[in-house]
């Protein structure tokens, strides 16, 4: 009894405007589409910032070191200091909201592409790959900001929600690609080597989407969505047995939804990570980089949209095997593709996109099924690390894999691994039915 009045007075003692956010469904909804308005402005800035590191890191760090063997360090750089961040990001949401988090992270990223700058002029490695590292912050930010519009949504709006964030991100993402050329001749002519020059348009990027964040995110969702919750766990009694219940369950929607997203990630990253040098060996300029790229990265967030409604309405489950199916039929693609044809590169590496795309959100919405507000956003933090090293891991490998193979292979290689999702969506759904059973 006096437990239920320690929460009703610390209810009480909430904010007079929280208390009426709380009080009223239809201010909720209020919050949560202009919540989704001010993530998506944020994540157009954003994806201008990812796709710009994502595009001319390895051909940076070749540039620099004068060989391929290690073309794969930039990449891996950025998803070890998307890794760090990502946990920090996590933490920091979950104590003091999303708006400080994610805004940290991407101011972090900007400082990073500033740094990245700096090492070109000076031909500078050692700060090159610590530039990097900090760099990854703000592709961190980018990725978890998909998390802050499922917040206040409904169980049956959360992919949806997700992919709103999502397919904003297309619209910086794709012009960032295709502004490398353009970005490359205006650093020329201002003194700063070609390739930094995406870096400046990522500072731009990852500082205009942590000030939007910080200044107009506000009610915090996710504070909110605490807020609500505690008054719910107050007005309802649960038994032992059914909360036991309910852990084992999410503990399992967590470990699926984490494998789902951590195979995708492995894949699209390998194959990604050595295209524009498989392309640069076989003659292709700047400008077919960028597009092949930018056709890439389009697809990884333009069908989001149509991808959350999917997942919401025929299951996480079917999205993960079209997930893994999409992916082998893009490894197969990008090991058949001739050299000089840009037409299969460009499909292999949109499928690529696609494929990541369709594990990325239905394992983020079994994500959020599975985790209460109170730990909500440490656990998809921590998450978004093991997707950072899985990244960290394929960029890393990926060269070495090339030097002692070949693209082809490297690309078979990723086709194959995507398999495995099969499995692990199989696994899941048995022991759902061994737990309705039960």
């Amino acid at each position: 009894m006096s437990e239920n009045s320690d929460n009703s007075k610390a209810l009480n003692d909430q904010p007079a405007w929280l208390q009426t956010i709380i009080e009223s469904p239809e201010k909720q909804q209020k919050l949560y589409r202009r919540t989704l308005l001010i993530v998506i402005m944020s994540q157009i800035f954003g994806g201008a910032g990812l796709a710009a590191g994502i595009t001319v890191g390895a051909l940076l760090a070749q540039d620099m070191l004068g060989t391929d063997r290690y073309a794969g360090i930039p990449a891996a750089l950025l998803t070890f200091g998307s890794a760090g961040a990502a946990l920090l990001i996590g933490r920091a949401s979950q104590r003091f909201g999303r708006q400080i988090g994610l805004a940290g992270g991407f101011l972090t990223g900007g400082i990073g592409a500033i740094g990245v700058i700096l090492s070109a002029i000076t031909n500078n490695i050692v700060l090159l790959f610590a530039s990097l590292l900090m760099y990854g912050a703000g592709s961190a930010s980018n990725l978890q900001a998909r998390y802050a519009g499922t917040d206040l949504a409904k169980p049956t709006q959360r992919a949806t929600s997700i992919s709103i964030a999502m397919v904003s991100t297309t619209f910086g993402a794709v012009a960032g690609p295709n502004l490398v050329d353009v970005m490359g001749r205006y650093a020329t002519s201002i003194g700063v080597p070609a390739l930094a020059g995406p870096f400046i348009l990522g500072a731009a990027a990852f500082f205009l989407a942590g000030l939007v964040l910080l200044i107009f995110l506000r009610p915090d969702p996710l504070l909110v969505a605490n807020a609500i919750a505690d008054r719910q766990h107050s007005d309802r009694s649960h038994s032992l047995e059914k909360q036991s219940s309910n852990l084992v369950n999410n503990k399992r929607g967590i470990v699926v939804g984490a494998t789902i997203m951590v195979l995708t990630q492995i894949v699209m990253t390998s194959i990604m990570t050595m295209t524009p040098v498989y392309m640069k060996h076989h003659g292709h300029g700047l400008r077919e980089v960028g597009m092949v790229i930018g056709f890439h990265i389009g697809a990884m967030y333009l069908p989001s949209l149509v991808t959350g409604i999917l997942v919401d309405k025929i299951g996480r489950t079917f999205m993960a095997i079209a997930s893994g199916a999409t992916l082998l039929t893009a490894g197969i693609l990008a090991a058949s593709a001739p050299a000089d044809s840009m037409l299969v590169l460009i499909i292999a590496l949109s499928l690529l996109g696609l494929g990541w795309n369709f594990g990325l959100i239905s394992g983020t919405a079994l994500i959020v099924d599975s985790t209460h507000p109170s730990t909500r956003a440490k656990t998809q933090g921590t998450v978004d690390v093991l997707i950072a090293l899985a990244g960290a891991s394929g960029g890393a490998l990926s060269g070495m894999v090339v030097a002692q193979t070949s693209y082809a292979g490297l690309s078979l290689a990723g086709g194959i691994l995507s398999l495995l999702l099969i499995p692990v969506v199989i696994w899941s759904r048995s022991n759902q039915r061994m737990s309705v059973k039960s």
